[in-house]
């Protein structure tokens, strides 16, 4: 579940920018959900497109027509572009129920709950190229998927194995290419002028370190709110070093004024909390800032004690082994005969095994 939601994320752009040269400028993404049992509030088809990551449009079954979430497209849209949406959502709608149908009785399963998921989309690059995304899922798992660069279909198994080359035969993979590659950066420029005021400024992050200790394990959390665009790299630093690898990072989400809320989570010895920084870059900040917990004076009193604690533990060893050692001399000196210091070694031994 984990990473199907991770894959859902990343190509809805809701992940993490990690690095690299190539940043996507505005992005066009279409999630299509169908389900075999509807039920209140829960519409047997649904279509949301995001552009930046934010929702602005939505069509359902219930509601039966397309429907603006944001101001600037229902400002921005010309005439009869909501009716013309709505009838490409009727045939998607009437397809995703076929597939369905298909579907289960291609993998021989009875009825009950089924869910088919597409998403699909382009991002515009920095650089000025295109990226083009579309798989579809079944049922929780990968079914097919389209790869731009080499303008084929992949099939997850055997029965998508029947829908690709049925796809083939029918030259869908022309266009899907022409989709991505065309028709939607076209809407995507279309539509970020429609909102370009909202869509182009820039919100710089509350950025926000928390600590808290388990199983003897410090987690240092990094939290950013409130930044618009989506774009933004959050990373934890040991010393001046980046350590990606030991990072655990959460999705890009929305928030409900527009703009977006993400988190980076790290483990690390209580000892070395000192180490550590958070390091957040986003388009709306001049220079990437660099963020330390600052814990309460409560964490630094049980840290003090601990170590104390275990200072004494150390010292109490010290004394005893050298009381020990001056102990085992004496005796050694007085006469005692190698088999009552054996005995007594191995006593000792014994209790320290217990």
């Amino acid at each position: 579940m984990a990473a199907a939601l991770g894959l859902l994320l990343g190509l809805l752009g809701l992940l993490p920018d990690q690095g690299g040269a190539t940043k996507a400028l505005h992005s066009l993404h279409y999630l299509f959900v169908a389900v075999s049992e509807p039920s209140p509030g829960v519409p047997q088809f649904m279509d949301i497109g995001f552009v930046d990551g934010i929702p602005f449009v939505r069509y359902d079954s219930e509601r039966g027509r397309v429907e603006p979430l944001t101001q600037w497209m229902k400002d921005g849209a010309e005439p009869g572009y909501w009716d013309e949406q709505t009838q490409i959502c009727k045939r998607n709608q009437h397809v995703a129920v076929m597939d369905l149908e298909t579907l289960r009785e291609r993998y021989n399963q009875s009825r009950g709950l089924h869910t088919v998921l597409r998403v699909l989309g382009c991002d515009l690059l920095s650089d000025g190229s295109v990226r083009g995304s579309y798989r579809f899922g079944y049922d929780g798992q990968d079914f097919i998927s389209f790869d731009l660069g080499s303008t084929s279909f992949v099939a997850a198994d055997s029965a998508a194995e029947i829908t690709r080359r049925r796809w083939e035969q029918e030259e869908e993979a022309g266009r899907q290419t022409n989709y991505m590659k065309q028709v939607c950066p076209k809407w995507l420029r279309k539509y970020v002028g429609y909102g370009q005021k909202e869509l182009e400024r820039k919100e710089p992050p509350d950025v926000h370190v928390s600590g808290k200790e388990e199983h003897g394990m410090l987690i240092l959390s990094c939290h950013a709110y409130g930044f618009y665009p989506n774009t933004i790299a959050v990373n934890w630093m040991k010393g001046d070093e980046i350590w990606d690898q030991e990072t655990e990072w959460g999705g890009i989400v929305p928030n409900s004024d527009g703009t977006f809320h993400t988190w980076a989570r790290i483990e690390a010895l209580p000892e070395e909390w000192q180490q550590y920084r958070c390091r957040v870059q986003h388009p709306g900040m001049l220079e990437p800032g660099i963020f330390a917990w600052e814990p309460t004076s409560g964490w630094y009193l049980t840290v003090a004690i601990v170590v104390s604690v275990i200072a004494a533990i150390l010292i109490l060893a010290v004394i005893g082994l050298g009381v020990w050692k001056r102990q085992s001399g004496r005796r050694n000196r007085s006469g005692y005969n190698v088999a009552g210091k054996d005995v007594g070694t191995n006593g000792l031994t014994a209790g320290i095994t217990a």
